[in-house]
């Protein structure tokens, strides 16, 4: 099987393409953001970042017609209301700027450490994200949304709840391990205790994260697992679910029952995996930790094996929900509706018109006087178009020959 092949399944595949992609970013994300797997591990992260985010693009880069025609999604519209009728959108590269310096402020002067935590950095990327959104161009308005409302929605999640904790409390350093408190160790507990495992859950001195106490079955003292923020899980959590709702709002044009049974799905998905994740962790250390390793079995399932299978959970959900997202189908009389004559000829020619497949920038064609355009390995030993037999004008590119026709 051939490169061009390749592209064309790729092209004709781009949802599930941006799917794909979404889990390699946010993988990579997941890594650079919460490091605390084993030593160094976010330099791998860096790579896949970079990598889910370049194909990303180039699974949702629109053409030039595509982005006169798609209309807006859910996300955009929100978005367009939010900013009233989009004429705060102009204010946004000031109140990035704005966030940056009182990120900054609030490190130096009211922390007892400035150093860049991770939910100071995911507030810098959403105040980068605010300098240039206002600079990319309407054309790609899907990935400029998507950027946000992820940004947006993960703070939302993860920053919101942490400034709320330290007002309340009036500590500045405090951390939100209110959630292992009350969404993870209770439900911990609970499930370990109906599969056997003798458990109690309690403050530990010197912390304020519970702690989760049990005895391995090659052990005769008990041990005691403090569940701090770092390793509840809760970072991975945010980055997915609310990648999940970026994507879903990003997808589709119109509000629907099932739409919203799906966010809610996403989210409660990513819940029950991390809390998956946990359990497993536990019954590593409880069936096969000694006084001789110390606990490093369970120690090892926390850097690799727990966050391997939150990942693969989290795969196999929206691998499954993809496959039966609602797709909605626009219709030829409202494109009509939207499209002048000139741009519903050119709409059709976002297909060759020999094998019917969608052509893209990363695809060698051709296009003919008569302005139908075929995938070069269509026609490879077609001199002349074969709908009005004149010759063929090489050397044009499919997303070039729109504006050069």
């Amino acid at each position: 099987m051939g490169l061009d092949t390749w592209m064309i399944r790729f092209v004709e595949h781009r949802r599930a393409v941006a799917l794909a992609s979404l889990m390699v970013a946010f993988t990579g994300l997941t890594m650079v953001l919460n490091p605390t797997h084993a030593a160094g591990l976010e330099w791998i992260g860096i790579p896949l970042l970079v990598c889910g985010v370049a194909l990303l693009g180039w699974a949702t880069w629109p053409s030039a017609i595509e982005a006169r025609i798609e209309p807006q999604s859910l996300g955009s519209r929100l978005l367009h209301r939010l900013t009233l009728q989009g004429r705060l959108v102009r204010l946004f590269p000031i109140v990035g700027v704005g966030i940056i310096a009182a990120d900054l402020a609030y490190n130096f002067l009211l922390s007892s450490s400035p150093a860049l935590l991770t939910e100071d950095v995911m507030v810098l990327l959403t105040a980068t994200v605010l300098l240039v959104y206002y600079f990319v161009p309407p054309a790609h308005r899907r990935e400029r949304d998507f950027a946000l409302i992820f940004f947006l929605v993960l703070d939302a999640v993860l920053v919101a709840p942490l400034l709320l904790v330290r007002f309340i409390t009036r500590n500045v350093d405090a951390s939100v391990d209110l959630y292992s408190w009350t969404a993870l160790a209770p439900e911990l507990s609970s499930i370990l205790s109906m599969i056997g495992v003798a458990n109690s859950i309690h403050a530990v001195a010197g912390f304020t994260a519970p702690g989760l106490t049990f005895t391995p079955l090659k052990m005769s003292v008990p041990v005691t697992v403090v569940i701090s923020t770092s390793c509840s899980g809760i970072y991975s959590f945010g980055i997915f679910a609310s990648a999940f709702v970026s994507f879903l709002l990003t997808e589709y044009k119109s509000p629907s029952r099932r739409l919203w049974f799906l966010l809610a799905l996403g989210f409660l998905a990513s819940y029950v995996a991390n809390l998956l994740r946990m359990v497993i962790i536990v019954l590593v250390g409880y069936y096969t930790d000694s006084a001789q390793s110390d606990l490093q079995n369970l120690l090892l399932a926390h850097s690799y094996a727990g966050w391997i299978i939150f990942l693969g959970w989290l795969a196999l959900f929206w691998g499954f929900l993809f496959r039966f997202l609602p797709r909605e189908k626009e219709s030829a009389a409202s494109d009509s509706t939207v499209l002048s004559k000139g741009d519903a000829r050119e709409s059709r020619l976002s297909a060759c018109d020999a094998c019917g497949g969608a052509l893209a920038p990363a695809i060698p064609a051709i296009r003919c006087p008569c302005g139908r355009y075929y995938h070069r390995h269509c026609v490879a030993n077609e001199p002349h178009c074969p709908r009005c037999h004149r010759t063929f004008v090489a050397g044009i590119r499919a997303a070039e020959g729109h504006d050069t026709a």
